[in-house]
């Protein structure tokens, strides 16, 4: 009798222990996807930047491209703000690819734009470029045993020139493979610790990915290639961009990429609380 009861305690108190350590629905799907290391910059630093640069690869330009996606929920937000950007992206680059320092030279990115009425309109020269330039590497080498050395000295290398440009550099947190999830923490950490050694914000598009994936696996966020993202993929990622950027929510934008109103909204709010997660906001 004396031994039942022993080990009725002992099992009693093992669960009390696992209900105490537990912790709330939503605080475990960001710390059971998570990396361990913690980004030390955890705001912009600028109130409303206005022009940005996105460099990289087809992780950008699929389904029409992020920043497209990204300048229509701006155009949704209220109240109005003012924000443009482009894209300079190459097939499967990794960072060492881009020659940074020839996007910033004068007359050529930005010297024209194109209006609502599809007419172009020249801007006038000289003067900053880019608030921002928002970059990644391509979707393994900063996690490849022969090229995480290569994402770590361009890390430096590509923010040392955007500043020089007078723009801030940003990294853009990439996501894991559909059938290798053990990439996202991998990629958190490179990518939080590239951040940190830097001092470069970090945008955790990677961690919203893995959050959505853990709430709705059945929400396809990646094409046939198990890489490359969805429309929903390209959604998720921009809504990031967005809330990351601005400090401000998505969800309740009404632009919607043409996806139903009830992902658009799941997708909406998978990037606030990513970013809140991040951030510990």
């Amino acid at each position: 009798m004396h031994i039942l009861t022993k080990r009725v305690c002992v099992l009693a108190c093992a669960a009390l222990l696992a209900l105490a350590g537990a912790a709330p629905a939503g605080a475990q799907v960001g710390s059971q996807v998570g990396g361990s290391v913690r980004p030390k910059l955890l705001e912009l630093g600028q109130d409303h930047p206005a022009t940005a640069i996105f460099i990289g690869n087809s992780f950008f330009y699929y389904n029409n491209s992020l920043h497209g996606h990204l300048g229509q929920m701006v155009a949704a937000s209220q109240p109005k703000f003012a924000f443009s950007a482009v894209s300079v992206t190459i097939s499967g680059s990794g960072a060492d690819w881009h020659d940074v320092e020839s996007y910033f030279r004068p007359g050529a990115l930005r010297s024209y734009t194109f209006d609502s009425n599809n007419n172009i309109v020249f801007n006038q020269p000289g003067g900053k470029l880019f608030d921002l330039a928002i970059m990644m590497d391509c979707s393994q080498c900063p996690i490849h045993p022969q090229l995480k050395t290569v994402f770590r000295e361009y890390a430096r290398k590509h923010s040392e020139t955007v500043r020089k440009h007078g723009a801030q550099p940003v990294f853009f947190m990439s996501w894991a493979y559909a059938d290798r999830p053990e990439m996202t923490a991998q990629l958190a950490d490179a990518y939080t610790a590239a951040g940190n050694e830097n001092q470069v914000f970090v945008i955790p598009a990677g961690l919203a990915f893995a959050r959505s994936v853990a709430q709705r696996p059945a929400l396809n966020l990646y094409a046939s290639d198990k890489r490359h993202p969805s429309l929903a993929g390209t959604y998720l990622a921009a809504s990031t961009v967005y809330a990351a950027l601005f400090g401000k929510s998505p969800v309740g934008l009404s632009y919607a990429a043409g996806l139903d109103a009830d992902t658009a909204r799941h997708l909406q709010t998978v990037a606030w609380e990513t970013v809140q997660d991040y951030y510990r906001k």
